[in-house]
């Protein structure tokens, strides 16, 4: 064997590298494994849109909004459903956790270390149900300055310089493939040494085996994140009672989270608990420049566009654009589809979307304010405009019966009917055109409209899709978008894996989206946004400092 080490982290995305941050600077000796290239440093969290989420900030206070722990826990456990029968016990003690963080000590810890947000908060998961429901009663998305790689960018600076003094190791190309084991207790890792490969971030990478390797040490940690990637195991888990996952979907994250650290702390004793749960979207559109295998970008949308099935019926309330992605995604699976569509206007397309990830917003992620004013400018911003050109999801027309024809040659089916479509614009025109209206999402939108926010940059005005000033129509044709995993390796608060008896394994313990962002599933059945980045953070934060104080 190597060298032993006092604490392996394996994986070198977010939660691994806060982790190794916090160990780091205690003194602690550090190996950080990954089998990715260099270039891929950071993992999935440098694609993100950075959007943390944050209770009762200057943030929030500077815009009106009246935020509180009570209130967020409020709708984090109505989100979440947690089960009474102890199942939930350590993801709803995570979660309580998480808020007073979120409320706390989270925004001055990443302040201290240089974090900055726009400082227009964005409301994801609006829920749209009865108070004690699911959705987040006030806006709490902080989005960095800088995007994923601005969250990144303290952690990656204290492992670089960690590297140069000698506090810490990184191999690269470096594949655990298994746990050993002593006495029942985790001692170390194997796996494969795997060819070097040029691969530019996020693109799949050679498995080419080297050699295998073996590394003893105190403690293992297990920050590989989820199954998003393996299309294949994330249709085996998903719950027969959500529908059926269709053939052909996107991913939202790259080829290596494919659930493979997971599997090995199963295979070493670990329980692994929700693996049912998970966190898709149906709002995805094929990258016109993909990165990685069936790279899917995630459409950021404000609330009124018409959202309509394969056969271009509206979804049911309360399942409006930004309100609730997973009982939309529950829906069309339930169909038996595998996609649904947007139906707006050049206005709505102007004011209304965004897409998700770093790369899609230049202006956040490199700091461009010039380029950021672009936003409260008429037309669509430059990313979105290029996407609605160069996308084939993107159909444009000027009549409906035009829009009909351009849905179904893209389908190459006759589901939508020209007429229907037709009368479901001309009905929600008609509510629009009242100036009050009945229509549950026309009067959403209208409430939307009274956050200062959404009115300047996020919400259209009112006004009928048939309007030719605000023409043509678009139909955004939307496939499901694999992205993150709920559920995974059971932890108790200390981030130390659990077996199935509920027992400690010795000498493992595992952050981020692989602990289901904290105890096997922080987030019930359903997630609020802002709180994977936020799950990776504090997981890494809290299991970095238990492991500081037990080793």
């Amino acid at each position: 064997m190597t060298h032993t080490h006092d604490v392996v982290v394996v994986g070198a995305g977010l939660a691994g590298l806060v982790t190794t941050a916090e160990l780091v600077t205690a003194g602690r000796r550090v190996l950080l494994l990954d089998a990715e290239p260099p270039a891929s440093l950071g993992g999935q969290a440098w694609w993100s849109f950075g959007g943390l989420f944050l209770v009762d900030s200057p943030e929030q206070r500077r815009l009106g909004v009246r935020d509180s722990a009570e209130l967020a826990l409020s709708d984090w456990l109505g989100s979440a459903a947690f089960a009474d029968d102890g199942a939930d016990r350590w993801g709803r003690a995570w979660a309580e956790g998480f808020v007073d963080f979120a409320a706390g000590g989270m925004r001055d810890w990443l302040h201290r270390l240089g974090v900055r947000w726009f400082p227009l908060v964005q409301w994801a998961e609006r829920g749209g149900y009865l108070a004690d429901g699911h959705g987040n009663s006030v806006p709490r998305f902080h989005v960095t300055w800088g995007t994923g790689p601005g969250v990144l960018e303290p952690f990656v600076r204290v492992l670089l310089d960690a590297h140069r003094d000698g506090r810490v190791e990184a191999r690269f190309r470096h594949r655990v493939t298994g746990l050993t084991t002593t006495d029942g207790r985790v001692t170390g890792v194997r796996g494969d040494v795997l060819a070097p490969d040029a691969a530019e971030r996020g693109a799949p990478s050679s498995r080419t085996v080297v050699r295998p390797f073996e590394v003893e040490a105190a403690a293992v940690v297990v920050a590989t994140g989820g199954i998003g990637a393996n299309h294949d195991l994330v249709r085996a888990t998903w719950p027969a009672a959500a529908g059926r996952l269709p053939a052909r979907m996107l991913s939202g994250v790259p080829d290596h989270v494919d659930g493979s650290g997971i599997e090995a702390a199963r295979a070493a004793g670990a329980h692994v608990a929700h693996e049912g749960r998970m966190w898709h979207y149906p709002e995805g559109v094929t990258n016109h420049s993909p990165v990685w295998s069936a790279h899917g970008i995630r459409i950021l949308p404000g609330p009124s566009s018409l959202w309509l099935d394969a056969d271009g019926n509206r979804l049911p309330a309360p399942l409006f654009p930004g309100f609730d992605s997973l009982g939309a995604l529950t829906h069309v699976t339930s169909r038996g589809d595998d996609h649904s569509w947007f139906v707006l206007d050049r206005t709505i397309l102007g004011k209304e979307f965004a897409l998700s990830g770093s790369e899609q917003n230049p202006d956040l992620t490199g700091r461009d304010l010039a380029l950021l004013l672009e936003r409260v400018r008429p037309g669509a911003v430059g990313p979105v405009e290029t996407f609605a050109q160069r996308s084939p999801e993107f159909v444009a027309a000027t009549t409906p019966a035009e829009l009909a024809a351009g849905m179904n040659a893209l389908t190459g089916t006759s589901r939508i009917d020209p007429d229907a479509l037709a009368r479901t614009i001309a009905l929600r025109d008609a509510q629009v055109a009242t100036g009050l209206g009945k229509d549950l999402q026309v009067t959403a939108t209208a409430m939307a409209r009274r956050f200062v926010v959404d009115k300047a940059i996020r919400v259209a005005p009112p006004h009928r899709l048939t309007d030719p000033a605000h023409g043509p129509l678009y139909a955004v044709r939307l496939s499901v978008l694999t992205r993150k995993t709920l559920g995974g390796l059971a932890t108790d608060l200390e981030g130390r894996v659990l077996r199935p008896d509920g027992e400690v394994l010795p000498g493992l313990w595992a952050v981020g989206e692989a602990a289901g962002f904290g105890g096997g599933g922080v987030h019930g059945h359903r997630a609020l946004e802002g709180t994977f980045l936020g799950g990776c953070l504090f997981t890494g934060r809290t299991t970095g400092r238990a492991l500081v104080a037990a080793l």
